[in-house]
Order: C-alpha cells, then sequence, then structure tokens
C-alpha cells in the first residue's frame, strides 16, 4: 500500500538523500563457582542445587533473548536453499472478506545481503504496471515494510508478478520517500514467476543500499518488520498481513504493528 505524498529520487545518479543527515551525500561505491568441601551430606545437596542455579542463570544469560511471536532470520553460506528456511505465514485476513487468496515467506541472510522469498496463493492474478514508480499496490502485490535495528523510519518493498517494484523510505504513510534505481532488477536481483496456484517471487536486499540511508545499520540484532499481500484493484479485493495490523481501514504504513525478527 503506497504513501499519498512521494518524492522521486534518481537513486542511479551519484545524489542521494541521506534519512540520517537530510543533506543529499555521494554514495561510495566464565563465570568460575568455587564450593567449599561439604561438612555434611545435607550441607553438600544444598551446595550441589546452589551450584546448579547458577550455570543454569550464566547460561541463560549468554542465550540470545527469545521473544514471543519473532521469526527467525536464518543466516546462509553461499546461494540460499530455501528448503532449510522457515516460513512465516500472512494470516491476518484484514478489512475485506477472506477470497481465499493467501501467501507466504521466507527471508535469509549473509553478510551482505538480505535475501526474500514471497510467495501467493491466488488465482485471478493481476499484473498491469511494467514501469518505475507504478501502483503495484493495485496489482496482486507482495510487500515487506522494515525498520533497522535503531532507525525510526522504515523501508517499503512492493513488487508485483511482472517484479516491478516500488521502495519507499520513511517514518510513515504522510513521510516517506520513493527511492528509485534504473538498474532495479539486476541491483535487488529481481526473480519473479508463476507458480501452480499462484505466483512468487525472490530478491535481496544489499546491506550496501540499507547503509545508504542508515549508515550504523547491520544485518545483526533484532529488525521490526511486517510483510503484506493485498490487491486493490485485483478481481477479489484482499488485505493479508504477517503481524496484525490495527487500523480500522487498510493501511500498512503502521510501524507501531510491526513483528520482531531476531537475526539468527
Amino acid at each position: 500500500m503506497r504513501s499519498l505524498k512521494l518524492f522521486a529520487i534518481p537513486f542511479a545518479a551519484v545524489m542521494l538523500l541521506s534519512a540520517c543527515s537530510g543533506n543529499a551525500v555521494t554514495q561510495p561505491e566464565t563465570t568460575t563457582a568455587t564450593t567449599a568441601p561439604a561438612a555434611t551430606s545435607e550441607n553438600t545437596e544444598t551446595t550441589t542445587t546452589e551450584a546448579t542455579t547458577t550455570a543454569e542463570t550464566t547460561n541463560a544469560a549468554e542465550e540470545p533473548a527469545k521473544i514471543e511471536g519473532a521469526y527467525t532470520i536464518t543466516r546462509v553460506t553461499g546461494e540460499p536453499d530455501w528448503s532449510a528456511v522457515p516460513e512465516l505465514h500472512l494470516d491476518n485476513i484484514l478489512w475485506q472478506p477472506d477470497c481465499g487468496v493467501r501467501a507466504s515467506g521466507q527471508l535469509c541472510y549473509d553478510d551482505e545481503n538480505l535475501y526474500v522469498h514471497l510467495y501467493a496463493t491466488e488465482q485471478d492474478i493481476r499484473a498491469e504496471n511494467t514501469e518505475p514508480l507504478s501502483p503495484v499496490y493495485q496489482d496482486s502485490c507482495l510487500e515487506f515494510f522494515f525498520m533497522p535495528e535503531g532507525e525510526d523510519r522504515y523501508f517499503n518493498f512492493e513488487i508485483n508478478p511482472n517484479g516491478c517494484l516500488y521502495i519507499g523510505f520513511g517514518h510513515g504513510r504522510n513521510d516517506s520517500t520513493t527511492l528509485y534505481r534504473c538498474d532495479a532488477e539486476t541491483f535487488f536481483d529481481i526473480r519473479p514467476g508463476r507458480t501452480d496456484d499462484g505466483w512468487e517471487v525472490f530478491y535481496k536486499v544489499p546491506l550496501s543500499f540499507v547503509n545508504t540511508f542508515c549508515p550504523d545499520a547491520k544485518f545483526a540484532g533484532t529488525l521490526r518488520a511486517n510483510l503484506y499481500k493485498c490487491g486493490d484493484k485485483t478481481a477479489n479485493k484482499h488485505y493479508l498481513a504477517w503481524n496484525y495490523v490495527n487500523s480500522e481501514k487498510p493501511d500498512y504504513h503502521r510501524p507501531q504493528d510491526f513483528g520482531t525478527m531476531i537475526f539468527e
């Protein structure tokens, strides 16, 4: 779902908008437990219990925090093996009656790229838009919104079955800048395709792209994000989301409703 206020940026040019400065910038290509000897069997039992508790506490501190409902982004080496990457499902059907459309996604990463695979079960596919900056949300559309850790702005990647990509960046619906690259297909390695029961798309988000706007961002820690499926002008209008959206009317530009993802 696209923001209403847009500003096109010639991303392929050397002058880029820095989200952090607001100015144009040039893109450069043990813990040791000591236990006293026990005097009695009762003291031995007590001391053993205390040592076990200490060890459990130490191990718990070393493990990454577990967040209920969070999705783990798998770390990969080389070409992603998608059969080994966990799925997430866009199970929240919003604002329209259930028309049978379903969608899912997978995310993984390495030091340089965040890899995205989105797919939809959809019979009446609409794919009218082919030009850059087209309103792809009107077509059968799969969307990935994400906010790097420590940032207060988010990127929205919206794509249709033609591989036509729209990217926005900002705080919300009324504060979003449209980003454009003339080489988007190759830069993001966009690969759309039809399946027996719908369509899918693969693409990647280079860390170098994210760092252009968020210099301190890393593929580490957590990511606030949501995934969506929509089709404003499809035969069966629909809105799906991974994390529930608390809005009475269609609006995906709500970072307060993003879920949590954890880099493995």
